[in-house]
């Protein structure tokens, strides 16, 4: 099936003319269950191939967290007919680039090699899905490397907990509640023959996207496809449920102490809808209107005008089943955090009571008419694009409909969705703060 995309224009300027761009797509699947999209763009000899995978952080193992994220590590490690430590090197001596991502919700290798390596991709991509190597000395191995990069990232960089903190009160049941990278205790627990099994319940065709961008022959490449992916296996169905959470009908107050900080730092959060809702859209929006740029409405009020906050951020987390919605902020000087609540507060308030500015809301939509557009302005971008609304939206088209989602999106939305999800009984207030001497 082919399906055109239509990317539309992006108006730099209200009422300025548009450019529109056009992308193509071929979707199918195989005997095996493996989705696989092709996007034939011949301008230059550059492809990406990619697969990602619709297993997450969310997704444990015997109650253990982090097999996801360590499987992001693990699957390097090498094949049968790829040795230690050779993937990473077969890919940079042929040209390629790599990379690979975990999130809550599903994981994703990519690697972008000269057209002329495509054959090359496709065969470490299905080395990687038909037989990796997973043994104790592999293990052990990513076992330190994660470790490491918990210290890096988390444990000993500053403020590096604040998302997992955020999790904790927002989550009280659903894995949304655990860190992406797992806890280490965890993986030091977890034995070998679990990790077989995650990789056999989670790793197969039929619950994976295989997307290939760039130069190609649609033809030529269904055919490499077949002959590398096709005698995979399908793995059995994944079967997941909604564990649901009560909502939160009273403030969460919460106090974080991280000795890696001198500032402290006062958040808000608050449980909002999955990615797949409008009303998340929305939340983008506003998220754009309160704290992105100078002049957005946080951050002119409290950094450039009251000079309170030295920053402060509006963040939309887009998780699959649920999402969250954070504003954090660092005082200036002796500004109480006390104060930073209540001047955010009274942002909100407007919100909540004012419908926006015609001016506003038409940067609104600019910003994210050149956000979507800059998105899918290279091979690499519109492969990740469309993987990720097939495997998390299920809906590949979103690539050409979700702009006119956020189109359709009114001054009055934005007012309703403030005052549904924004309250001040519906949130966690938390104090990041420096840890002392004197506190256990």
């Amino acid at each position: 099936m082919i399906n055109k995309l239509k990317l539309l224009s992006c108006f730099l300027f209200a009422g300025a003319a548009g450019f529109a761009q056009e992308v193509e797509f071929t979707e199918y699947e195989l005997e095996n269950g493996l989705d696989v999209i092709l996007h034939q763009d011949n301008t230059a000899p550059v492809v990406s191939t990619s697969v990602m995978y619709h297993v997450g952080g969310k997704d444990l193992k015997n109650d253990k967290t982090g097999f996801a994220h360590f499987f992001e590590h693990l699957l390097f490690e090498g094949t049968k007919n790829i040795g230690k430590g050779e993937f990473m090197s077969i890919i940079s001596s042929n040209g390629g680039s790599f990379n690979a991502t975990t999130s809550l919700d599903r994981t994703y290798y990519y690697e972008t090699f000269p057209s002329n390596k495509l054959e090359l991709g496709l065969w470490l991509e299905s080395e990687r899905m038909l037989h990796p190597v997973i043994g104790e000395e592999g293990v052990e191995t990513q076992n330190e490397v994660v470790k490491e990069e918990r210290r890096r990232s988390y444990d000993n960089r500053p403020y590096g907990n604040v998302l997992q903190v955020v999790q904790r009160n927002l989550f009280k049941e659903h894995p949304y509640k655990d860190p992406n990278i797992g806890y280490m205790e965890d993986l030091d627990a977890a034995t070998l023959e679990e990790f077989n099994e995650y990789f056999d319940e989670y790793y197969a065709p039929n619950n994976a996207t295989l997307v290939v961008a760039g130069d190609i022959d649609i033809e030529e490449t269904k055919k490499l496809i077949e002959d590398y992916f096709g005698p995979i296996p399908r793995g059995n169905e994944v079967k997941r449920s909604l564990i649901e959470e009560k909502p939160i009908t009273e403030t969460v107050t919460d106090t974080f102490y991280d000795p890696n900080i001198q500032l402290p730092m006062f958040l808000l959060a608050w449980r909002t809808p999955g990615m797949k809702a409008k009303d998340a859209k929305v939340l983008d929006m506003i998220s754009t209107l309160l704290s992105q740029g100078k002049s957005s409405r946080l951050y002119k009020k409290l950094v450039d005008d009251q000079k309170q906050a030295l920053e402060v951020a509006a963040v939309n987390l887009a998780f699959e089943d649920y999402g969250g919605y954070a504003i954090l902020s660092l005082p200036l000087g002796d500004t109480e955090l006390e104060t930073l609540k209540q001047e955010i507060d009274e942002e909100i308030t407007k919100l909540q009571t004012e419908k926006i500015s015609q001016r506003e809301f038409q940067k609104l939509q600019n910003t994210f008419e050149n956000r979507f557009v800059n998105s899918n302005s290279s091979v690499s971008g519109i492969g990740e694009s469309l993987a990720t609304y097939d495997v998390l939206y299920g809906d590949t088209d979103l690539i050409n409909k979700e702009i006119e989602i956020y189109r359709s999106i009114t001054p009055e939305d934005i007012k309703r969705v403030a005052n549904e999800y924004l309250k001040k009984n519906q949130r966690a207030e938390i104090y990041y703060l420096p840890k002392s001497d004197d506190v256990e």
